[in-house]
C-alpha cells in the first residue's frame, strides 16, 4: 500500500483551496520539486526534479500551488495512516514515509473488497488516497503497484491472481529489469551484459547462478517473481541502529568560523538526543563539512574530523566538545563558503551494557545534562536551549529555507489554532451568506404574497 503523490495529498488534504489544483512540493532549502500530483505532472511531464527557479514563473502563470517541505505534517499523517491499516491487518512493514506492506489471507475476491474498504476509509479520515497492490509475494505486490499506476489509477485496487499465466508472462515482458523493485541501476547494467532486460527473462533465471553471480537478494527476487515468498515481512523495526548522521544543507552559504560553531553547537547535541532516544552510546564521533559542488564563488574545500571517545557516552556536552575539533580545519584559505555540514556518530553500542569506572566517566555526563535538555526541548521547543553558540535567542539565517511551508496543524499548536480561526472565520462567511440568501427569500415571498393578495 502506498500513498498517491503523497507530499500533495497531505498538502491537499490540510488546505481545502488546493483541491483539484495543481501541486508541487519543493526539496530541502526549496532547491527542486520533489513531489507532484497528476494534475501537475499533466501539466509538465518532466517537471519532477526540476530546480524551483527555472519553473517559478512558469508555475505562477498556470495556477500551479507550489509548497515547501513540510516533513513534520507529513509523517504526522503517514503514522495516522498505519494506524488505520492496523486495523485491518496484524502484519504490517513500514517500509518508507509513504509505503507499506501488509499480509493478507483470503480469495482474490475477498482480498479486493477488503483492498477497497482500507482505501475508502483512509480517504475518508485522512483525506490522503492510496493504492492497494496485492501479489503472492513483495516483489510481485511492487510489480501490481506498478501496474496500478500505469493502468488502474481510477480504481486503486489491484490483484494479480486475476491474471492468467499467459497474460502474467506479457506483463512481465513489458517490465524493464530495471523497474524491479530491489534491482538497482548498476545490477541492470550486469544483467543487460549477459542480455538479461525484462522482468519475465530474470524470472526464467536460474536461482543458484543468480546467487553466485550475483547475491542472495538476486536469488531471493528470481524466487519472488515465480511467487515463491522469500522475503518477510519486517513487522518489527531495528532495536537501535548502527549510525547515527544529523545534517544539513544551508539557506546561505556559511564563511565564517564563528557560523560554523553555531552549526556545531547546534548539530551535536541534537546527534546526541537522537543517540539517547534509542539508547546507545557513541564511542567515535566525525563531524565534516562540505561545499557546494555548483557552486562557482568558493574555493573548493571539505574539512573531515574524527574525535575517538575516551568511552562511549551519549552525554551533548562531551560529544559537543569533540565535534568542535572541526572548527581549526575549516579555512585554510580565504573565499571558502560552506554549504552543508554535519555530525556523525558510530561505533554505537547499549548503553546498558557500558559501565565505565568513575575515574573515566566524562565530566558532565553524571549529572544527566543531556537528558534534562530533552525533557525542556521535548516540553517547550527544540531551540529553548543549548550548548555554547547553540544557545543563543536569535535564530540563525543559516537555517534551512522554507519560505512556502504550510501549517504544521498536526504538530504545532500555533498552526492548530490559525487553521480552527479559518474554518471558523470559513463557516462565519457561509452562515453570513446563507443568512443573506434566506434573507432575500423571505423578502421576496413577501413581495410575492402581496402582490398576490393585491391581485384578489
Amino acid at each position: 500500500m502506498d500513498a498517491e503523490s503523497f507530499y500533495a495529498s497531505c498538502e491537499a488534504a490540510f488546505d481545502p483551496k488546493l483541491r483539484g489544483k495543481p501541486i508541487v512540493v519543493l526539496s530541502n532549502n526549496d532547491g527542486c520539486v520533489v513531489a507532484a500530483n497528476a494534475l501537475a505532472k499533466r501539466i509538465d511531464p518532466g517537471i519532477m526534479f526540476k530546480p524551483y527557479f527555472q519553473i517559478q514563473n512558469c508555475s505562477l502563470a498556470k495556477g500551479v500551488a507550489v509548497r515547501s517541505s513540510n516533513y513534520e505534517l507529513y509523517g504526522a499523517v503517514f503514522n495516522r495512516i498505519s494506524e488505520i491499516i492496523s486495523l485491518y491487518s496484524a502484519w504490517q512493514e513500514v517500509y518508507s514515509v509513504d509505503e507499506s506492506f501488509v499480509g493478507l489471507r483470503g480469495t482474490p475476491g475477498e482480498l479486493e473488497t477488503i483492498g477497497r474498504e482500507i482505501r475508502r476509509t483512509v480517504r475518508l479520515l485522512t483525506g490522503v488516497p492510496v493504492r492497494v497492490a496485492i501479489g503472492a509475494t513483495k516483489s510481485l505486490a511492487k510489480v501490481a503497484a506498478t501496474g496500478i499506476k500505469k493502468t488502474f489509477a481510477d480504481i486503486g485496487v489491484l490483484h494479480l491472481a486475476r491474471y492468467t499465466d499467459e497474460q502474467m508472462d506479457r506483463i512481465l515482458d513489458s517490465i524493464p529489469v530495471t523497474d524491479l523493485w530491489g534491482v538497482a541501476e548498476r545490477s541492470g547494467k550486469r544483467l543487460a551484459a549477459i542480455n538479461i532486460h525484462t522482468a519475465r527473462e530474470l524470472q526464467d533465471m536460474d536461482p543458484k547462478w543468480a546467487r553466485k553471480r550475483f547475491n542472495v537478494n538476486m536469488e531471493r527476487t528470481v524466487l519472488e517473481l515465480r511467487g515463491i515468498p522469500c522475503i518477510p515481512l519486517e513487522m518489527v523495526p531495528p532495536a537501535a541502529k548502527d549510525q547515527l548522521t544529523f545534517s544539513r544543507s544551508y539557506a546561505k552559504k556559511i564563511t565564517t568560523e564563528p557560523e560554523m560553531e553555531q552549526v556545531i553547537s547546534l548539530y551535536a547535541p541534537r546527534a546526541s538526543a537522537r543517540l539517547r532516544g534509542q539508547g546507545s552510546v557513541a564511542g567515535h564521533l566525525s563531524a565534516w563539512a562540505a561545499t557546494g559542488w555548483a557552486d562557482d564563488g568558493t574555493v573548493g574545500h571539505p574539512a573531515h574530523a574524527t574525535m575517538p571517545l575516551i568511552t562511549s557516552t551519549d552525554d551533548s556536552i562531551t560529544l559537543t566538545k569533540a565535534a568542535r575539533a572541526l572548527l581549526p580545519k575549516l579555512f585554510p584559505v580565504p573565499g571558502i563558503r560552506y554549504a552543508r555540514a554535519g555530525v556523525v556518530l558510530t561505533d554505537l553500542r547499549q548503553a546498558y551494557g557500558v559501565q565505565p569506572l568513575d575515574l573515566f566517566r566524562p565530566e558532565f555526563e553524571g549529572r544527566g545534562v543531556g537528558r534534562a535538555f530533552d525533557e525542556i526541548n521535548r516540553k517547550f521547543a527544540t531551540t529553548t536551549v543549548g550548548i555554547g553558540l547553540g544557545g543563543m535567542k536569535a535564530s540563525p539565517g543559516w537555517e534551512m529555507k522554507r519560505e512556502l511551508l504550510s501549517l504544521r496543524c498536526r504538530t504545532n499548536w500555533a498552526s492548530y489554532s490559525l487553521r480552527l480561526l479559518d474554518s471558523y472565520a470559513d463557516a462565519r462567511c457561509c452562515w453570513a451568506r446563507s443568512s443573506a440568501t434566506r434573507a432575500r427569500r423571505s423578502a421576496s415571498r413577501t413581495r410575492m404574497s402581496v402582490t398576490s393578495e393585491t391581485g384578489r
